[in-house]
């Protein structure tokens, strides 16, 4: 597959950056405000919450045309293989969620940090839409006893089992909490991989880099042979199949290689 993400500057163009202050900023926020207090409406008149989730990805759809940014899926077949599972990727920035939304075509809930739920809309959006909030301090506490009752109710799950953005662009370590609920649900875990949004908008910066992003879907990992004592071991697995199908298809993955054969010859 042809690596699709350009690598971001250091230093964004004035046109990119004036484009940002000037129209994205303001549209990606109106839109926020604009979508969030249409979810809230909705709240009042619905329980299963396929409204709200109508308006999220909307909302969705239209934050990455804001940030043009083009979403393409591959392998959408194995979004559709089970209607319940655990749906896992990578995570490298907070565009990762408008992705989501935009990509995945039916109801699903989402694990998210806590610290989002304080976001006004946002964070409204999320508590009265039923998703479910992770404290990245004790992560096993509620939130499995709460995403195992979701997925066992026929409810869908998507987690970044990172458990927060990475600041490199690389797939770093995974918490072992989506094996465990998927083991205890007996539902399959699928594994994805984000691609293009670490170089639109990583940490600690306010502008968007447009370019094509990619979400691949790959084939899903039966859990029904494991027991949570192997709860470790499907991690690691899920894990290498998330660094496979992102590092196949990631301009990163040559400078991981050219790292990695660094550290080699310093070795040797």
């Amino acid at each position: 597959m042809a690596r699709t993400s350009r690598p971001r500057p250091d230093h964004l163009p004035l046109s990119l950056r004036m484009l940002g202050d000037c129209l994205q900023a303001p549209l990606f926020f109106g839109a926020t405000a604009f979508f969030g207090t249409l979810s809230l409406t909705a709240s009042l008149f619905e329980k299963d919450g396929r409204l709200q989730h109508r308006i999220a990805r909307i909302w969705a759809a239209t934050s990455m045309r804001i940030a043009l940014s083009p979403v393409t899926v591959v392998g959408k077949e194995n979004l559709l293989r089970y209607p319940v599972a655990v749906y896992a990727a990578n995570h490298l920035s907070y565009m990762d969620t408008p992705v989501l939304f935009s990509a995945v075509p039916f109801q699903f809930r989402i694990l998210a940090r806590q610290g989002l739920w304080k976001i006004p809309f946002i964070g409204w959006h999320l508590n009265r839409s039923g998703q479910i909030p992770v404290d990245t301090e004790d992560p096993k506490a509620s939130t499995l006893k709460s995403g195992v009752k979701t997925l066992k109710a026929g409810m869908p799950l998507i987690v970044f089992p990172e458990g927060g953005r990475t600041e490199d662009g690389q797939v770093s370590d995974f918490m072992s909490g989506p094996a465990f609920m998927a083991i205890l649900a007996g539902v399959p875990l699928v594994p994805m991989a984000i691609m293009g949004t670490y170089e639109l908008l990583p940490m600690h910066t306010r502008h968007f880099f447009p370019q094509p992003v990619r979400l691949v879907v790959g084939e899903p990992i039966e859990t029904s042979g494991y027991t949570t004592k192997q709860a470790n071991e499907l991690t690691e697995r899920l894990k290498t199949e998330i660094e496979r199908l992102y590092y196949a298809d990631s301009r990163l993955a040559a400078e991981t290689m050219k790292e990695k054969d660094g550290l080699l010859s310093a070795e040797l």
